[in-house]
Formats: C-alpha cells, structure tokens, sequence
C-alpha cells in the first residue's frame, strides 16, 4: 500500500514538471477556450441586425414619409430606397438586401382604415430563420407606427389585440445571453477531451510512455496520474471561460457559484474520460486530434440542443443525443446562468453527468492495457 502511494505520489509530480515545461497543456486549458470563445461570442449570433431593406413607395406623402422613417430610425434595419418595385425585386434576387416593403398607390386612405393590411412585404426565404426574425422586426415597425399615429390623432389604438409580452429569463432578448453559455459546454468539451487525448498520444510519440509501462505501476495508477493534473487544468480553464463571459460578454450569472462547479467538475471528468478513451485507440497526435474532434465537438455542437432544438429533431436522433454529454451541460449552464439554480433542472442532467463519466471513464479503464503493442 505505501509503495503504490509513493509510486502515485510520483506520478503525479511527474505529470505536473510535465504541464509546467510544455506549455501546449496550458495554453488548451486557457488559451484555446479564449480564443474559441472570443471567435463564437463576438462572430456567432442569431440576432438580425443592420439588414438590407428596400423601401418602395408609388405615390410619396407625408404619410408614407412617416412610416418609411420608422425603418429609418430602428436599428435592425438598413433602409434602401427604391423608385419601382421591379427594381427592389431584382435587387432582392441579387442579394443586395434581405426584404423588400411596398407601399402601393392607395397607402394614405388604407392605412388607418382597419381594412387588410395596406402594406406589402416580400423577404428572401432562403434562410428560413433570417426570414421569421425579418418578418417579425416589420411588424414590430408596423404596429409601432401605428400607435404612433393613433397617440398624435388622439385615438384609440387601430389594433385589435393589444400585446403586453413579458420575457422570462433573458428580457433583453438578446441571443448572446443564450449562444455564451452553450459555447462554454462546446469548448470544454473540445478542450477537456484534447487535454488527456492528445497529452497521452505525445507520450506515445516520445517514447516516454514506453518507459513508463516497464516500471511497476499499474494501468489504474497511470490513469490516476493522468485525470487528476488535467482535472485541475480544465477547471482552471472552465473558471476562465466563465469568468470572459460574465465579466466579457456580460451575461448574467443567477445561479449559485457552488452549484456551477460542482456540475461542472461531473463534466469535466466526462470529458476527460472522453480523452482517456481516445488515448486508448490513438497513439499519434494527429489522430487523436481527429478523433477528439469528430467524437467530442462536432455531436456536441449539433446533438447538444445548443442551437438545434432536439424536440424538432426525429426520435432516432433524439435517442443519439443521450449518449452527448454537452446536451446535459448545455441545460445545466444555461439554466444556472439565465434561470439561477433550477434544481429540477440541475439535477437530473448532474445524474445523467455522473452516469456518462462512469462509463467513459469505466471503458478507458476496460480497454486500456499495460503492454507496448
């Protein structure tokens, strides 16, 4: 027993001398989750703004001025006036805007009348989400203008509902709040999986782990050695990721600091477990890059429900997304910081954490054996 202890105390000091004269552990601990997360969370948004719009009007008044200074003034929108609606139509096909608002002859006596809507709105299609986000951002327009107009003629509001939405979670509606804490779970995922992958594959590659199997240390002892320093540096790396983003991209964090790690600790050993049973498969880096890639941070990127919704997926899918340890880390993440700590929430996808670390790290264990072939 005090032998297997000096030998475990041994390997970890090996393993850390090793951290601390290769810098390529640490900068995937920290620096690759900050520049990946500087790329998605400045680059990626599902927010529709500054887009294209051609405004046309058949017979310019006071009044078409009026509304078409509405798109003027709102920040979603970069207006473009044209004289006929033939040219927007060509203009629309030649991608030089996304949509196109058309004002016809008889705009002035419709427009308040409570008849259909006097307007016509065309947009490209080809991105169906842009479009939705689009047609919604001119009604928005729409109905403002005309409470606009109902408030200076001292009227009743022309329309027949009148909306009070009350947006839980992320009021601000702003899709960052939303993409930041799933890009924290997708590059933890990538990072934490390279973290022992490729660590245990350079190993390899130098012969140093060919020396390392001729002493007396057992397999379950070296995979010890190499989940506890790289544990450390991924929670180092998480703290950083959620640090930029409360501090950075100023999302909110409502939940508690304690739960956040402690669920965060289940993910990192599952994905380190990731790692682990890649090493297994993969002695060269360059493959075992590869693979981390393809195994770890593709299916969390589309199966994670981070931005596709697994509900609108088909039930095979669905069934895929179970064995995805970042579809319970996204929920976890986003609920801790949007929602605060939602135990309902929380708890059942910390357990299916704890079930995925298991097997990963129980099948690295399974499959990794103390011989050179």
């Amino acid at each position: 027993m005090m032998a297997s202890l000096q030998r475990l105390r041994g390997l970890l000091r090996k393993e850390f001398l090793q951290i601390w004269r290769d810098p390529s552990s640490l900068a995937i601990a920290f620096l690759l989750p900050a520049v990946l997360l500087f790329l998605f969370g400045y680059g990626v948004t599902l927010d529709a703004g500054n887009v294209p719009l051609a405004l046309v009007t058949q017979r310019p008044s006071a009044l078409t001025a009026s509304f078409t200074g509405a798109f003027e003034q709102s920040s979603s929108f970069r207006p473009r006036r044209l004289r006929a609606i033939q040219e927007a139509e060509r203009a629309m096909t030649d991608r030089q805007v996304q949509g196109i608002v058309w004002l016809p002859d008889d705009f002035d006596r419709r427009a308040l009348s409570g008849g259909n809507s006097p307007i016509g709105v065309f947009v490209n299609g080809v991105d169906a989400n842009t479009a939705r986000i689009i047609e919604g951002y001119v009604q928005q327009v729409w109905a403002g203008w005309l409470v606009a107009r109902a408030a200076e003629a001292g009227r009743p509001t022309p329309l027949a509902i009148a909306l009070q939405p009350r947006v839980r979670f992320n009021p601000a509606v702003k899709s960052r709040d939303f993409l930041v804490p799933g890009l924290i779970a997708m590059i933890m995922t990538l990072s934490g999986a390279l973290l022992t992958a490729l660590v245990i594959a350079r190993e390899w590659e130098r012969g140093t782990m060919e020396a390392l199997m001729v002493t007396r240390v057992t397999i379950r002892e070296i995979l010890f050695a190499k989940l506890v320093p790289y544990f450390l540096l991924g929670m180092g790396g998480m703290a950083a990721s959620v640090a930029l983003g409360v501090f950075l991209f100023d999302v909110p964090l409502r939940g508690s600091l304690w739960a956040l790690t402690a669920t965060s600790s289940l993910f990192m050993l599952a994905a380190l477990g990731m790692g682990l049973l890649i090493s297994t498969v993969a002695r060269n880096q360059f493959v075992a890059a590869q693979i981390a890639i393809i195994a770890t941070f593709l299916p969390a990127f589309i199966l994670s429900g981070f931005v596709f919704d697994i509900n609108s997926m088909p039930w095979p899918v669905q069934i895929v997304t179970h064995v995805v340890a970042a579809r319970y880390f996204v929920a976890i993440l986003q609920s801790t910081f949007l929602a605060g700590d939602v135990w309902s929430v929380i708890l059942p996808n910390a357990a299916a954490l704890i079930a995925l670390a298991a097997i990963f790290l129980g099948a690295a264990r399974a499959l990794a054996r103390k011989r050179l072939d």
